[in-house]
């Protein structure tokens, strides 16, 4: 597919740290790769990786409730995310929620693949589909279906 991909990372204040914690045991993967966070998130990620001492290009957008999550939203649409790592705060009301909703349909809609917990986002980077030149996902499909 790709060599250098373009990865968002996303998370709400109460999984910052769970974040900060992932992208530190995966920056040499990630240090490949342009990584697109939103504001406070980012910083934390430049400072983390910072006192490793691991060079990464990290670009930061605003935080989520100042338009963070649409600016990435928007990039989603302009086909200039490869994945997305949001790791959400269920528990917690988010008072951007019809943003954080916008961008989780908008990677949905453009087959964006987005993990929302360690988990799937451990199983996406590690995916050797990534390498293989061959390899082309499918496009999304919306056709009626008729149940007769």
């Amino acid at each position: 597919m790709k060599e250098k991909l373009t990865i968002a990372l996303v998370a709400h204040d109460q999984r910052k740290a769970d974040m900060v914690d992932w992208a530190t045991f995966n920056a040499e993967y990630l240090s490949r790769h342009h990584l697109v966070c939103t504001g406070t998130t980012g910083s934390l990620i430049k400072a983390a990786f910072d006192k490793l001492g691991i060079e990464a290009e990290i670009e930061c957008k605003n935080s989520g409730p100042m338009g963070g999550d649409a600016e990435i939203a928007a990039m989603v649409v302009r086909n200039e995310i490869d994945l997305a790592v949001f790791l959400i705060d269920d528990l917690n009301a988010q008072p951007h929620e019809a943003d954080i909703q916008m961008l989780l349909r908008q990677c949905r809609l453009h087959n964006v693949p987005i993990a929302c917990n360690r988990i799937s986002a451990d199983l996406m980077i590690s995916s050797t589909l990534w390498q293989d030149p061959e390899y082309t996902p499918a496009a999304q499909s919306y056709v009626h279906f008729d149940r007769k």
